[in-house]
């Protein structure tokens, strides 16, 4: 299993030589389209916790509601080192489904899950959809009640 092994935004963002660069420039990306949600770092659900226990960068909190009616936190955005891919998890949606769905297709060169999506380098993104996609994401969820 990859595992990446640091404890602070800094050292997340440095972990990976290689892909060091495209993980900068998509924390520009998402900090330049959702302005609203404020950069941390995310240190994953403790063992016997429920909620993933993987690290990342996340951009704004939120909580959903585990089947074990525990609240856990969860970043709006989240952004993961995987082995082979750079993932962005979002836990938005919009009438009643994921926000990523309606923009499967324009994103790039990516894979896309139900509420994520993967790349392996930044230059396989299409920039201005995935900025979009951002942008709206930061809009729905600093929207007033």
């Amino acid at each position: 299993m990859f595992r990446v092994d640091a404890d602070t935004l800094e050292a997340y963002l440095g972990f990976d030589p290689i892909r060091k660069i495209d993980l900068q420039k998509l924390d520009r990306l998402v900090r330049e389209s959702a302005p609203r949600l404020k950069r941390y770092f995310h240190q994953g659900t403790p063992a016997g916790e429920p909620g993933m226990r993987f690290k990342m960068i996340g951009y704004g909190k939120s909580h959903y509601l585990a089947k074990s009616g525990q609240q856990v936190e969860w970043p709006v955005v989240g952004v993961a080192l995987q082995k082979h891919y750079i993932s962005v998890y979002l836990s938005i949606s919009k009438d009643g489904a994921d926000l990523v769905q309606s923009y499967a297709g324009e994103l790039g060169e990516c894979r896309v899950g139900r509420n994520n999506f993967s790349f392996v380098g930044f230059d396989d993104l299409n920039l201005a959809t995935v900025s979009a996609l951002l942008a709206e994401a930061d809009q729905i969820f600093t929207r007033p009640s």
